[in-house]
């Protein structure tokens, strides 16, 4: 991606890509008016995940002095949430904000544009995106459908979900209907759970209803709004097929070509600014969200030893199978593993130490 040298062309510099704070006639004194739909995969009611497309909007308004404007629309509006790739890919709108997992229907390659099972932490992802390949292998990705993708959020490690029923085994998850997306579904299918792919919205119904004996979703924030609490009391972690799942923003890249260069780089400085504000506002307010849903009646549980090392081994089948069959899978496969092999032992040596003694210090010698 060449993200550094980008934005020093374009006049911004890195303190921009993290402030979005630099003066407006200097960026876009000249520039032209332009106006842009999105179309997010996301309901209002979330303020994270689609609070973070009414923030990238609002630092790019800010940043070209309101010459160039984003109109954000939630699911539904103009597409149903799953389908806001095609609407970025065919013009229907000119960007989108969405995950790339939701199209692993499409092309499984999609999964590593979000969280893959056993994948990267949120710092991790970043670090392969920017530093690594990661950047360079998705444009390449996405540009056979004629978008270029950009980061837009982060939720950080997510819940493993809840469920109507204790999960004491792999054996008890046989015949479970649970709401997943992506290439999560197909392990936990080879585990023995039935997936289920539903929009946000359409989560809780079914839940109370049940239609769905479980569901992931993202985490304690997000889930207390959604009230998954009050129908399916087991809450399970770690959500070990999403470990850092970025989300994405989708521009059509015939739309993307017509612009100046320098609102290329305020897409882009945006997109970070808006990246970090959503992992911010997760980090801020998870830990205070699982205290009110256990004080709500949440059952914490850990998943049991048997179901990750069994849903390990099935995704480690399942990497092979898609590789064999996708030269682009296959690429971004490789790539993605071979940094995540790298980097877990040094996570695990430094960091996993430090914030297990902190908890332990906190509990016992506070």
């Amino acid at each position: 991606m060449e993200r550094r040298s980008f934005l020093k062309k374009a006049g911004l510099g890195v303190a921009a890509a993290g402030a979005a704070t630099v003066t407006a006639p200097v960026i876009a004194q000249d520039g032209p008016t332009v106006r842009w739909r999105m179309a997010t995969s996301f309901p209002r009611n979330l303020p994270a995940l689609y609070g973070a497309a009414t923030r990238f909007s609002e630092y790019v308004n800010k940043m070209t002095d309101g010459k160039f404007q984003i109109d954000v629309f939630p699911a539904g509006e103009i597409v149903p949430a799953f389908e806001v790739l095609d609407a970025v890919s065919n013009g229907t709108v000119q960007c989108g904000h969405t995950c790339g997992y939701y199209y692993f229907g499409k092309k499984p390659a999609y999964c590593f544009d979000t969280a893959v099972p056993f994948g990267l932490t949120a710092r991790q992802m970043t670090a392969w995106l920017i530093e690594g390949n990661g950047m360079k292998l998705l444009r390449e990705l996405f540009a056979e459908v004629n978008v270029v993708n950009f980061p837009l959020g982060n939720t950080g490690a997510q819940m493993g979900g809840w469920f109507r029923k204790e999960i004491k085994s792999l054996d008890d998850l046989k015949g479970v209907k649970m709401r997943t997306a992506g290439f999560a579904g197909e392990v936990l299918s080879k585990i023995g759970v039935v997936p289920q792919q539903l929009a946000g919205g359409d989560v809780y119904p079914a839940l109370e209803k049940g239609t769905l004996d479980a569901v992931e979703f993202v985490g304690p924030f997000d889930d207390e709004k959604l009230g998954f609490v009050k129908v399916a009391p087991y809450y399970y972690y770690p959500g070990f097929w999403e470990g850092g799942p970025a989300v994405s923003l989708y521009t059509n890249k015939d739309e993307y070509e017509k612009l100046p260069e320098v609102y290329k780089a305020v897409l882009e400085t945006a997109s970070f600014r808006a990246t970090n504000d959503m992992l911010a506002i997760y980090d801020f307010n998870n830990a205070t969200s699982l205290r009110n849903l256990i004080a709500e009646g949440a059952i914490l549980r850990e998943f049991p030893r048997d179901i990750l090392e069994a849903a390990y081994k099935a995704t480690a089948e399942l990497y092979k199978e898609y590789s064999e069959k996708d030269e682009m899978f296959k690429r971004l496969h490789d790539d993605y593993m071979a940094y995540r092999n790298s980097v877990a032992p040094w996570f695990n040596v430094l960091e996993t130490s430090y914030t297990r003694f902190l908890a332990y210090a906190i509990n016992r010698l506070s």
